[in-house]
């Protein structure tokens, strides 16, 4: 039986919704990141098992498997972020703990051609939203390389505090990489993330998180 309590689940605002991952996302994964490499290869963790150059399906498959696999066992959410229905990227809430932590991170990326229309700071407030008044979360990290100003933008913007540096946290483009950790709680949104979003309006679109997968 799975353990997170509101899940899986489709969320929609707008043109942007999440949907969650399915294995049939594979060859729009790797068509999408492929082309994305150059764009994404400074921000995200080293992950041998899912390549940015060119490569076959397989690995795709097997990435979603293993995702889908840690969603079965209610340690993560992983959705497909799409834009008017056409899928454009990925978020996950991950590293989810329970207990009397109740915590979890939040990573993502969006097609570099999709830019600029507002989709990545939505979609981040559609999963917060779902994860602290759904499923019960009470705590959502964002962590983002101090290079990174365009998606250190959209975590400020959405209200993220940031509470300092963790020192060579991921591997990342050949090296261990600190990163800024930006941190939200249920008690900063009670009105919701989203509406809070909604009266500050559109913002210009981002690059991916470092933690996103």
């Amino acid at each position: 039986m799975n353990r997170i309590r509101g899940w899986p689940a489709t969320l929609v605002e707008g043109p942007v919704g999440l949907r969650p991952l399915r294995l049939r996302d594979a060859a729009a994964l790797r068509e999408t990141r492929v082309r994305n490499a150059d764009w994404l290869r400074p921000w995200e963790p080293t992950h041998p098992e899912m390549p940015l150059q060119t490569s076959g399906i397989t690995p795709y498959i097997a990435m979603l498997q293993a995702i889908r696999r840690e969603a079965r066992n209610g340690v993560s959410m992983p959705w497909a972020v799409t834009y008017e229905g056409v899928f454009v990227g990925q978020l996950t809430i991950s590293a989810i703990v329970w207990g009397s932590a109740r915590s979890a991170q939040v990573g993502y990326w969006v097609d570099s051609a999709h830019a600029g229309r507002g989709i990545t700071p939505t979609a981040v407030a559609l999963a917060v939203d779902h994860a602290f008044f759904a499923v019960g979360l009470h705590r959502i990290e964002a962590n983002i390389r101090p290079e990174n100003h365009a998606s250190r933008r959209v975590a400020e913007k959405l209200g993220f505090h940031e509470e300092g540096i963790r020192r060579r946290q991921l591997h990342i483009d050949g090296a261990w990489r600190d990163h800024i950790c930006y941190a939200l709680t249920a008690e900063d949104v009670p009105g919701g993330l989203l509406a809070r979003w909604r009266r500050k309006g559109r913002v210009s679109e981002t690059g991916p998180s470092q933690d996103g997968r």
